[in-house]
Parts: C-alpha cells; structure tokens; sequence
C-alpha cells in the first residue's frame, strides 16, 4: 500500500469514526435502548470504506468509547456501557460493517445492493443487540425482543435506504476524484 492510500484510509477512518459519534447523539430514548443515528453511520461506513477498513472503523469508534472519550448516544463512555443492555449493538457495529462492506465488494456496489446489505448488517446488530439485552437485563426473549427488536425495525430500514443513497453517492464521488487525481 502507497503512503499516500495509507494517509487516505487513515483520514477515511478518522471522519467516519467522529461521523458515528455525532450521528449517536441523534437519538429517541427508549426504556432500555435508543433509537439512534449510530446504525446509519454504520452503513454509510461500510458502502464507503469497505469491508476492511470499516470493520476497523468501528472497532476504532468501540475502543474511544471504551476508553472513555464520551462517544456512545447520549455522550456515554466507558466499558459499562458496553457491559450494559446497549454493549452487545455497540460491538455489533463492527461485524456488521465488516459483513455489510463485504457483501458489496463481492456483488457489486449498486443501490439495490447496498440496500439489501444494510438490511443484513442492521440484522447482525440486532441479534448482537437482542442477545445482550436479554442477558444483561434477564428480560425473556419476548420481552427482549420487544424492547430491543421490534421499536427498530421500521427506523432500521428507513436507515438502510439513506445508507444506501447516500453512501453509493458518496463512494462514485470519491472513486471519480481518484480517478481524477491519477491522471494528473
């Protein structure tokens, strides 16, 4: 890799990572989770960055938080917030960026396929999400699913959408300037 591509993903990862940060304090509480902006950050992550390095963008974002920089919705910090009800969407994140991203290296970076992989990758945040929550709170799964699936299903895929729009602008912007600066 060019110190140069190095330099570009290292900045790609500084900005989607206080992206997510900002986007978490965009947020409806609910009783045990919020909704929040952090799942759109996500998505647009991985549409933008890839596999890769969007897995390693949210790990990222998961260690500042951890490490008590106040980046989690409602300016949380620290490990008892991802040794809460909301950990396990937290850690989430990074393997749906990672499986989101990857998903659309291998088939294509369209709409309708971004689309689709946000769907998924919001999927695997909820099932890290529901798995925690029950655990943590010792609500059944009913009552789990309830409080930590359902309240995100109908926001989760309004999320996916812009997600996708936004992110497939994003990245052919980006690709055209690259393109762009190459042949300087």
């Amino acid at each position: 890799m060019r110190a140069e591509t190095k330099w570009v993903s290292l900045t790609l990862c500084a900005v989607f990572v206080a992206l997510t940060a900002v986007f978490a304090q965009i947020e409806i509480p609910l009783p045990y989770v919020p909704i929040s902006g952090q799942t759109l950050a996500v998505g647009l992550t991985a549409i933008v960055v890839g596999s890769r390095l969007g897995a390693l963008t949210m790990l990222c974002y998961v260690a500042l938080g951890a490490a008590g920089a106040p980046v989690f919705a409602g300016f949380g910090s620290g490990m008892q917030v991802l040794a809460g009800p909301t950990g396990g969407y937290i850690l989430g994140f990074i393997f749906a960026a990672f499986v989101t991203g990857f998903m659309l290296e291998k088939n294509g970076f369209t709409l309708k396929m971004a689309l689709f992989a946000n769907i998924i990758g919001m999927m695997i945040i909820l099932i890290f999400g529901v798995i925690r929550l029950k655990y943590v709170t010792g609500l059944g799964w009913n009552e789990a699913l309830a409080a930590g699936v359902y309240p995100f299903v109908i926001t989760g895929v309004i999320k996916a959408f812009l997600a996708g729009g936004i992110g497939i602008a994003v990245r052919r912007k980006l690709e055209e300037r690259r393109s762009y600066l190459r042949k300087l």
